[in-house]
């Protein structure tokens, strides 16, 4: 479209008093070439927005540079339809962290003005992308477990169809093995209602069933899924829009347990689960010889929260415990039961159980380490008790019962990546160790999904083999988009948790359906319009952005060409950043346009004495960092400027070369912190933008300058404090490294 653009600058909350407005009025009218500039003390007033619209209606303005707030507040306010918007942020950045009335405050808001207008002139209005093919908004829920159950009735009772898959003949899950169930409001045990969801399942006309099945193949994306189903009787082939996976966990194998613990070496000593199966026949007695039970030992976190086993705690075997043991002194109120524990987890509500177990008569005894000896005159259990300070020795134990932990089911089957090395040294196609430079992601092919991703059949998960994503910023998300994690597969959990997570999962994939139906995006840039477009003629079969996008949003062809699922795309730009030829950008987001933005950057001579740093910052994170230094009035060194990235793994090499060229004097990276405990919204940009920085010696030798010039720092949200300290700091490092040669070039 052609574009007629204006400019509006705000001059409340300080800016006026901190800054010569009607000098920048001059940069945006004189030096940039745009018409139209006017100035209000309050541009997210009423009346403000309303000289905004009154410019777009009667002016024809569709193109507005909004320089006032952070892009991040008023969104609602400065959004106006069938306009492209860019925002410079005036306030948090430049009024509320610089001197006012300084010299080198006024260079910085002019430097942005610049940066801003380079930008708009390359920027296009976004368009939603619709594919070809019909959207589907069913939602496929793979296992029938309390999750599946609820993710499915809660599915229907929003108005939209499911898809149930169960590979069992049966409904329910784990859960149907329970007799009896310990739950809200946590008072005592209560009958287990599996059945009754079960039925409401198979009554409900809006929910499709098949038991005895398997997902054979799943292709497609969000919105344009084609999954194929393996039944007893054949195939079945459904379109869906998401996919919600609760297929449940496995008990951790107690033949891999400590000898010690004495699984293997009497049939007395079982575990947790085999108790359960025991129960829902009625038939709580020795297993090896039928007797009575009349004194029993509980052994909590068997193999759990042990390195060695299974690192993390599955949150449910001290209630299920407790449970047990009022079960058998149901059964017996003269039985004696020991609870011998680590810590008892029974948190919230679920504290009174605890209590009750106590009036009941249950002996606990806290010890980290017991051992459990058999011979011939039956079993002993010898616990250190923390609190007596002495071993307590049980003896002619009738039962002892392991709490064993929970496995998600995806954290079994072959390694995806070493199957495919191990095919690939087959073939004689393996990777020299030079090739291996992005972090591989651990996928599992459980056999669950069988997904159509160039990246791998199954959801990548994290260490312990739960396909989370970004588990403190967006709870039910893979690292596939559209396909949601529920129940015992997300984390270990109890009934009244997974039954909540199921329709956790359920939500957000109807919300997927329904931003996907408008051609949007999902978290975390919720609504984006734009997408990438890939420009086919220079791509080499490089391959960086089919291995690096976070989400597997790019298959390939047979020669190596990428082939984007737009529906999958998070819209993060890691794409972008990793390609070499640059043949990927967004409509409003492109390397050109960060390009142009760096090269408008104005670098004074080097007597000045003014050096220029340009920081690349994370807008999910180190952005907000800054945004909150400046709310809290804290200064820093007037010689940065600031671009937000949409992640910091959308960073090209290029941007750096441009900056040095140019005669900046220093280019610092502000990104998330990555790992373990990653804090990347789009899981791994941040590390891969550190691995293509290693990479940067090239470009500095090249242009025979110091390496001290570029830098890469993590950061958060809640480190906002140190960011005027890291600045100065850096500040002063290039002070002593020297002015940039290249400046004046």
């Amino acid at each position: 479209m052609e574009k007629k653009i204006a400019a509006y600058i705000c001059t409340g909350c300080g800016i006026g008093e901190a800054l010569d407005v009607e000098q920048l009025a001059g940069v945006v009218t004189k030096e940039c070439k745009i018409p139209l500039c006017k100035n209000h003390p309050n541009l997210c007033s009423r009346e403000g927005a309303a000289l905004i619209k009154a410019d777009i209606e009667g002016e024809g303005v569709n193109t507005v540079m909004i320089a006032a707030c952070s892009s991040r507040v008023m969104t609602d306010v400065f959004s106006f339809p069938g306009c492209i918007v860019e925002r410079v942020n005036l306030r948090e950045q430049v009024a509320w962290s610089q001197k006012p009335g300084d010299e080198d405050t006024q260079m910085m808001a002019e430097d942005y003005i610049r940066m801003a207008s380079a930008k708009i002139n390359k920027m296009e209005l976004p368009e939603p992308f619709m594919p070809e093919e019909e959207i589907s908004k069913d939602i496929l829920v793979v296992g029938g477990g309390i999750s599946g159950l609820s993710a499915a009735l809660e599915t229907s009772r929003a108005g939209f169809k499911a898809i149930l898959l169960e590979k069992e003949n049966e409904l329910g899950g784990f859960q149907k093995k329970v007799a009896k169930q310990v739950t809200f409001p946590y008072k005592d045990v209560t009958a287990n209602n599996i059945q009754e969801l079960i039925q409401a399942v198979k009554d409900d006309k809006n929910i499709t069933v098949y038991t005895g099945a398997k997902v054979e193949k799943t292709v497609g994306g969000p919105g344009v899924f084609k999954v194929t189903v393996k039944t007893n009787g054949g195939t079945a082939e459904h379109r869906v829009g998401a996919v919600v996976l609760a297929a449940g966990w496995k008990p951790y194998d107690p033949n891999k347990l400590d000898p010690k613990l004495g699984f293997g070496r009497s049939p007395d000593v079982i575990t947790n689960t085999m108790f359960e199966e025991m129960q829902q026949k009625c038939e709580i007695r020795r297993p090896s010889d039928g007797a009575e039970v009349k004194n029993v030992a509980f052994l909590q976190c068997a193999g759990q929260r042990d390195p060695k086993h299974l690192p993390y705690c599955s949150s449910v075997c001290c209630l299920t415990a407790l449970k047990q043991a009022c079960t058998i002194k149901e059964y017996n109120p003269e039985a004696n039961v020991f609870m011998v524990y680590k810590e008892m987890r029974t948190p919230g509500q679920a504290e009174d159980f605890y209590r009750k177990a106590q009036q009941e008569g249950v002996i606990f005894i806290r010890c980290q380490d017991p051992e459990v000896k058999t011979d011939g005159a039956g079993i002993t259990v010898e616990a250190l008790d923390e609190l007596l300070g002495e071993t307590v020795v049980l003896e002619n134990l009738d039962m002892v019962v392991l709490a064993t932990g929970m496995v998600p089911v995806t954290a079994f089957g072959e390694d995806y990546a070493k199957m495919k090395a191990r095919l690939e040294k087959q073939e004689g196609e393996a990777k020299t160790e030079e090739d291996l430079d992005v972090p591989l992601d651990v996928i599992r092919v459980s056999d669950l999904l069988n997904l159509d991703y160039r990246q791998g059949p199954e959801l990548p998960a994290l260490r312990y083999g739960f396909p989370d994503s970004n588990f403190i910023c967006f709870p039910y998300e893979t690292r596939r988009t559209g396909i949601y994690a529920a129940g015992c597969v997300r984390r270990s959990m109890g009934v009244a948790a997974a039954a909540e997570d199921g329709a956790g999962a359920a939500m957000k994939a109807i919300q997927c359906v329904e931003l996907v139906s408008q051609g949007k995006a999902v978290h975390p840039r919720t609504g984006d319009l734009s997408f990438p477009e890939f420009f086919m003629q220079r791509c080499t079969q490089c391959k960086r952005c089919t291995e690096e996008c976070p989400f597997g949003a790019i298959n390939e062809d047979e020669k190596g060409n990428p082939i984007p699922h737009p529906t999958r795309c998070r819209r993060c730009g890691v794409c972008m950043g990793a390609c070499p030829e640059r043949i990927i950008s967004f409509k409003n987001y492109s390397v050109g346009m960060i390009g142009d933005m760096i090269k408008s950057i104005e670098v004074p001579e080097e007597d000045e004495e003014k050096p220029r740093i340009l920081v690349l910052a994370c807008e999910n994170d180190a952005y907000p960092a800054l945004d909150m230094a400046g709310l809290r009035k804290m200064t820093y060194n007037p010689w940065v400027r600031v671009i937000p990235l949409r992640c910091l793994g959308s960073m090209n090499l290029i941007w750096v070369a441009d900056a040095l060229s140019k005669g900046i004097d220093g280019v610092l990276l502000l990104g998330c912190q990555h790992g373990e405990n990653y804090q990347c919204h789009f899981i791994k940009g941040s590390e891969l933008a550190n691995i293509r920085l290693s990479k940067v010696k090239e470009t500095l030798d090249r242009l025979v300058l110091e390496s001290d010039r570029v830098r890469f720092e993590t950061c958060s949200i809640i480190d906002y404090a140190n960011l005027p300290k890291l600045l100065d700091e850096f500040a002063a490092r290039l002070e002593e490294v020297g002015p940039n040669p290249y400046k004046g070039f």
